[in-house]
Parts: C-alpha cells; structure tokens; sequence
C-alpha cells in the first residue's frame, strides 16, 4: 500500500530518462499524460511538488555538445541553456489542467543551512497554498562539484523533509527493489515493502543504473535518499516511470517497492527540533504566552521578556518561562538583535519596528514542547 491516496503532500522525482525522449527534446507525450496524473491528484485536495532533472540533458542538445563528457564550466552552461526549456515543457503540460508551475532551484545549501532552509520552505508552502506546483531541481548554473547532490533522489528527499512530505515517489526505470538485478538475474525476487533500511538491503542495490542512459541516480542513491525520508517521517515508493500515468498505476495496485516512514512526518520534525539541535540562545517569555504555547499556538513577539545569547535567524533557541523552566525549544524566525527590538510588540508593530516580518518569533510547527510542559 503506497500511502498515495491518503496522503495530504506528495513529491515526485523525475529523472532525466523520463522527461527526456531519444531525439533529446522534452518528451512532450509522456509529459502530458503525467500532467493528468498531477492534475488529478490536485482535484482531490492534495499538494503536489515535482523534483524535475532533465536541464543539463536539455541544454546540451541547444548546445551542441553531442554525447561526450562534459567539462564543469560547459555543464553549467547545458544547465544554463536547459533550465528554461525544461520549465517551458512543465508549462506546457500543465497549462491545460489550470495548474501553473513554478521553478524553484536548490542548492545544497538550501537545505543545510538553517536560515536558508526556512526561506526555501516558507516559499514553497506558501506556492502550494497557492495551488501552484513548485518544479525543483538542483541549481547546476552555480553549484560546484564540491558542494552539489549530484543526482536529484537525495535532493528529492530532502526537499519532503523540508515540506514535510507524506509520500515521496521515486519514478524510476524498474518497478521498485529486487534481492538482485532482475536484468542480469532470472531469481531476482521484487521486495514490495521494506520497514528497515538493513546493510543487506543496501546490497542488494548494487552500483549506478547505467542503463538509465541520460541520468546520474541509480538504485543506490534511491535507498539513500529513502533512508533520509524514512527518518523524517516520510514513506518512499520505488515504481516504475514510463508508462502514461505512473501515479494512478500505483494506486491501482501495480507493482512497486514501499519503504516505510519511522515516525510520523510530524513527530519526526519536532524530534529532530528537540533533541538533535544545540540550542544558541534564549527567548524569555510570559506566563500568558506560556499557556498559548501549551494549546498549541505559535510564539508572538507580544510575550517575549527577555531575548538571552546570540543567534542567527533559523537557529534553534530555548523557550524558557520567567522562572527559568524551559518549555520547548524551536527554530526562530528572527535573529537576536531584531528579536530584541520587537520584544513585547505586537504582530501589527513588528513592521514598522523592523521594516519587514517573518511572523511570529516561533511558528508552532517550528516548536518542540518539552515532555511534561
């Protein structure tokens, strides 16, 4: 069972083999029909986030750079060249069911840093609030090799961390995980359901899929991208891409491998807040304030009493009462100096204090109550 139909967020990874068709172009066909399966699952409430590669596959074609091994400085510019093609081609297969796309290209900075991971979701919740479908790929202009995912499965699934993504699919050019590779093995066994991501499973993976032509993922890297979905609550589904539409396949009960989540999406964030960042400050904070938090509400400016350290926005802080008995702690949308200046505002004040707002000091998702509080 996918978890498809149930699930509130779902991101999708699209290698460069399906967006790609033989003569190099966008393959407009199959672009199309997966453009039903979105629109369809947007109809009935969901969310739907693509992970797109195929820009550096494209721009090499407007480029002329033919099959040969590609330099850094010229894969940027295939990415450069490509970029704008690929969204023109998710445009164009998405225009006829009202859905508009919109680009959002990472860097593996967007995601390790704290700051910058809170712009790039805030962006993209506020795109699916919208009822718009964000597009991502790695930002291939500007990234270097040091720095870079290098394939768009762990990007994929640090992007359903970031969301906090119920489903990410993976569509790939098998129907999920085999004890061995079913091309050169007859007694490969298909695993339809895996709990536990085991040394042995890894091994079953084996290297790249060379035969996957234009892409740069393999089995491997799709286990290790559903190893950091699975620890943020996220399940991860292995199925096979080319055929008209994947999503609806899967939801019929075609074959496919299913790794399930740990926890839930949401209780994994909120341990990951709690427990696995070093707190870089404090934010004091009233008795009224105090109650709110323990409902459920988020971390107003208006209850702040007393800002303690430095830290920047999107670094984890401690929520203490006046007392000094921590609360929770959570990640801050402002940074010490601005957190100072707009202590025991109100929201409407906040932005004539600063000349701009990031809502509250701690949005409710952002905070992790401390066990008995």
């Amino acid at each position: 069972m996918s978890g498809l139909t149930s699930a509130r967020r779902v991101v999708v990874k699209l290698g460069s083999a399906l967006i790609i068709g033989e003569d190099g172009a966008p393959d407009r066909a199959w672009m199309a029909a997966f453009a039903q399966d979105v629109a369809r699952l947007r109809a009935r409430g969901q969310q739907v986030m693509l992970v797109s590669s195929g820009a550096v596959a494209l721009g090499r074609k407007r480029l002329k750079f033919g099959r040969r091994a590609l330099t850094l400085p010229e894969k940027q510019a295939a990415a450069a060249a490509g970029q704008s093609a690929l969204m023109r081609a998710w445009e164009e297969a998405l225009e006829p069911h009202g859905v508009i796309a919109a680009q959002v290209l990472l860097t593996r900075d967007d995601t390790e840093v704290r700051s910058r991971w809170l712009n790039a979701r805030a962006t993209m919740e506020t795109l699916m609030t919208l009822g718009v479908v964000p597009v991502v790929n790695e930002n291939d202009t500007v990234v270097t090799e040091e720095i870079r995912y290098g394939d768009n499965d762990r990007l994929a699934a640090r992007v359903a961390q970031m969301v906090g993504a119920d489903v990410l699919i993976l569509l790939s050019d098998i129907d999920g995980l085999y004890t061995a590779d079913p091309r050169n093995n007859p007694e490969a066994r298909h695993l339809a359901r895996i709990d536990h991501i085991t040394p042995e499973i890894e091994a079953m993976a084996g290297g790249a899929n060379a035969g996957a032509g234009v892409g740069t993922g393999g089995m491997a890297t799709k286990l290790a991208a559903a190893r950091i979905a699975q620890q943020a609550g996220c399940a991860t589904v292995i199925t096979l891409g080319r055929r008209p539409a994947p999503l609806q396949a899967l939801e019929a009960g075609e074959r496919a491998t299913v790794i399930e989540p740990a926890l839930s999406a949401k209780a994994a964030y909120k341990a990951w807040i709690g427990g696995s960042l070093a707190p870089a400050g404090t934010l004091v904070i009233d008795a009224g304030a105090a109650r709110a938090l323990m409902t459920g509400k988020s971390l107003l400016a208006a209850g702040l009493r007393r800002v303690e350290g430095q830290f920047g926005k999107g670094d984890a802080v401690l929520v203490c009462d006046e007392a000094g008995l921590e609360i929770g702690r959570g990640l801050t949308r402002y940074d010490s100096g601005d957190a100072e200046r707009i202590k025991g505002l109100k929201s409407g004040d906040i932005d004539a204090a600063l000349g701009f707002t990031e809502g509250p000091l701690i949005h409710a998702d952002d905070l992790a109550l401390r066990s008995g509080a």
